[in-house]
Formats: structure tokens, sequence, C-alpha cells
């Protein structure tokens, strides 16, 4: 049964919302960011017919957790941007309390949703279903419904299905809840996309020997990448450490072999992938030139998100920019896209005495730092140490005023620090690092630069691109 469609709705509170988020001083200049509403996770990333393909969860008529779409962008080359028609909306009963987050996949020339639909019941308990849509010549999608039922010793918690095609053979990955409430990573198997086969476990709680893993692994990303395996996932309930894991729930990754015939991932320790304020739910994709690039929700559930001043404006969140991932040397490396430079405006260089650099504006920056000892202000709002112990990133609550403090251990060289508007992200040793925050500045904004050491900057400012 088809529940009563909320078009009109939609339609209303983008055209209302829209001029609000855009009058917005905090909301980012080439960035994607919703028009009005709440968004979260990166869905259906992928290279396409020529163009990339962006989903996202939205909810476009409140800035809550609820009601989830998968709006659409794409774009020819990762800066430029354009709004797709909506992709996904809740309005069948396997999906009514929500299209979840899901990846989309090139199904002999046809692109195919691969996404949860989330039931809720009456009792407190709640279903998954794993469904699929597939797109149409006008660019909307028509659903085909649930391929997969909740798999047998799971919660209701199973979500997130990450596929991808192997020697002719479908695979999915799964973030699961296990009936003893531990967090896993599933796969499955499939020869066309409708009938799947289930493989078992192949990470999380108790699997590999890891222990106290948490109680539900979320958003898991199973991907190739120079001669071993990475995977990514989100487990929810891992203990926090002095200095790292900091955020409610954090983004992680692990390597090593999987095996294919067999179905199963040998992997190393947990890493946490970003060590900033903010990110969450990554999704990977290949380029055209066979780059792995990840887009991440520079965002995280259930931390101090509602507080956000945007959310006065009628929207919330922002995506990463796009970053290429290399693996070398045991480590996974993030640098941004090489297409952001297409951003950049003209080059200007200082060297000196940290305290006497020129003040920066913090709109849209860019700006690469070599110092041994220095403090980073964004507009009194952000603050960056850099010592001999490494990083630290620190600002204030919006709930309670004290000082968070987030950890970036290590030497460090170098910097790479993109910043737009109500966002910074910070590049550490060439991709070894990554701190990702949002901060909500008075504007106009500028980064100061203190202390007595010499350091060496190079800077641009980077054009608006707006999505079309």
């Amino acid at each position: 049964m088809t529940l009563p469609s909320r078009w009109p709705a939609i339609l209303q509170a983008v055209m209302k919302g829209q001029p609000r988020a855009l009058a917005d001083s905090h909301y980012p200049q080439w960035h994607p960011a919703p028009v009005t509403g709440l968004m979260n996770d990166p869905n259906g990333f992928i290279w396409f017919a020529g163009r990339y393909h962006l989903f996202y969860q939205w909810n476009p008529l409140d800035c809550e957790h609820r009601f989830k779409c998968w709006g659409h962008w794409s774009s020819a080359d990762l800066v430029h941007w354009q709004h797709e028609p909506l992709a996904l909306m809740p309005d069948e009963e396997y999906d009514r309390n929500g299209c979840y987050s899901g990846s989309a996949v090139d199904n002999h020339g046809v692109l195919t949703l691969c996404y949860t639909g989330n039931v809720k019941f009456d009792d407190g308990s709640r279903t998954a279903w794993q469904c699929l849509a597939v797109e149409q010549p006008d660019g909307t999608f028509t659903k085909l419904g649930p391929v997969l039922a909740l798999p047998e010793g799971y919660t209701g918690h199973v979500r997130d299905p990450k596929v991808w095609q192997h020697d002719g053979e479908w695979y999915m990955v799964l973030g699961a809840q296990d009936v003893q409430k531990r967090g896993k990573v599933l796969l499955f198997t499939s020869a066309d996309l409708h009938a799947w086969t289930s493989c078992g476990e192949i990470a999380g709680h108790g699997v590999n020997g890891l222990t106290d893993a948490g109680y539900m692994w979320e958003c898991p990303d199973l991907f190739a990448l120079d001669g071993t395996h990475v995977l990514i996932s989100c487990p929810q309930g891992l203990a926090r450490e002095p200095h790292r894991y900091l955020n409610t729930y954090p983004a992680t990754w692990m390597s090593g072999a999987f095996d294919y015939e067999n179905a199963a991932f040998d992997h190393s320790e947990l890493h946490e992938l970003d060590a900033g304020f903010e990110f969450y739910a990554p999704q990977t994709t290949l380029a055209e030139d066979g780059r792995r690039i990840l887009i991440g929700w520079m965002g995280v559930p259930d931390g101090e998100e509602m507080l956000q001043p945007t959310r006065t404006h009628g929207w919330m969140h922002q995506m990463t920019c796009p970053r290429e991932l290399r693996y070398r040397d045991g480590r996974l490396w993030q640098t941004p896209a090489r297409e952001l430079a297409a951003l950049r405006e003209d080059e200007q260089r200082w060297q000196g005495r940290a305290s006497e650099a020129p003040d920066l504006d913090a709109t849209r920056l860019e700006f690469e730092l070599s110092a041994a000892q220095v403090n980073v202000d964004f507009g009194g709002a952000l603050r960056l140490t850099v010592d001999e112990q490494g990083i630290r990133l620190e600002r204030a609550s919006l709930k309670t005023g004290e000082t968070l403090t987030r950890y970036w251990q290590g030497d460090v060289t170098h910097l790479c620090v993109l910043c737009d508007r109500s966002s910074v992200e910070i590049f550490i040793n060439h991709g070894e690092g990554v701190m990702s925050s949002r901060y909500f500045p008075d504007h106009p904004a500028r980064v100061r630069f203190e202390g007595a050491s010499d350091i060496t900057l190079r800077y641009w400012s980077l054009r608006s691109c707006m999505i079309e």
C-alpha cells in the first residue's frame, strides 16, 4: 500500500526554506549542503554515465532525524554540483519510517539504488528490509520493493547496504546488531541483486579476536585499495579513549586480506578515520580513472547537533570535501580530491614569525602551513594548537560552554586546511591524518596565527561554487 504523498509539503518547504538557508552567514559556499531541513549520510555515491551521483539522507520538512528521503546531486567534476529530482521518499509500508542509507550500482546500464526500508512498530520494536529502486528516463526512481528480509539472529538494526560487483557476482555488506546487542558486519552474495545468500559475519564484536567492539556497526564499506582491502564502518558503543573515539560515535577503518572464495576478511585492528569533532557515515566510490574517492557527513548523530545555530535558519549539516584515498606503510591516507584545485584563486605566500603573519579571510580559504609550533585561531570559535605532541583542536561546547578537545598524536610537518564559512578540514602530513569540524564564528571571521616560532604559509581564496 502506497502512503499519502508528501510532495506538496516538500515543495513548499523547499520554496520557503531555500532563501532562509542561503541568507545564513554559516551556509557553505563550496560544500554540498541541504537547501532546507536536515541532511546526514552520503548515499549511493557512484560514477555513472559520465557523472558522479551523490545521494543523501534528507528530511526536507524539518531539522529532525525523521522522514528520511534520498536527495540527489550530480557532478561531472566533484566541484560543480547540480540538483536532481528527489530519488526516494518513505511512502511504502516497507519503508514507511525512512528510506535509510545504502548504495548505488550500475546494473547492465541501469542506475540501481540499494537501500534500507525502516519500519517501526507501536511497541517500540522495528524491522528492516533491504530494497531496490531503478532510475527512469526522466531521472526519477521506481521502487522494486524488498529483496532481503531481516536475517535470523539479528535485531531490527540491520541496515546500510554497500553493494559492489566482483567477477560477475554481486556482494553486499550490511551493518548489523545481533540479538546479544553486539555490532557486526554481514556479507551476502547474489547473482542478480534480487536473491541473496548469507556468507556470515566478516567483522565486528567477536570476529577475528575483536572484543568490546560496540553494540551496532553502521555504514560499512569494503573495497580493494593498493594491494589490500579496507573496511570502513561506524561502530557505535566503542569505549572512549584519552585521545581517540571521543565523538558520540566514531568512524573507523581496518585493513587486511579479503578472500572472496571463502568469504573471509583477515583484518588488522581498528583505526579512527577522522579525529575531528564532526565526521560520520563516509562512503566511497571509484572515479573514472580508478581513484578511490570518499565523501563523509560532517556531523555526528546524538551529540550537540541539535544546538547548532543553523537550525534556527531551517537547515542543518553539510558534506565533507571529496577525498582521495591511498594505502601505504600500513596507513590509510586521505587528501583533498585534486579537482578542488579548480576553486583556487590567486596564490599568496608568506614566511616569518607566526604572530606577524597576515590575518586571512576565513570565508572561503585554503592554506598550507609548516611550523614546529603554532596556534591558529579561527574566528574566535575554534583553536588549533601544533606542538611536539601533535595537534589539539579546541572549541566551546554549545551546551555548557566548557572547552572540548580533539587530538591527533604524532609529528606534524605539514598542514593543509580548507575553510568554508562554518567548517574546517585539516589534512595532516599530506594525508596521514584528518580532522574535520564545524564551527560557528561571527562573520566576517578571520584566521589568525599566534606564537614566536617561524612558519611558512601558502594560501588561496576559494571561489564560491553553489549547487545549481
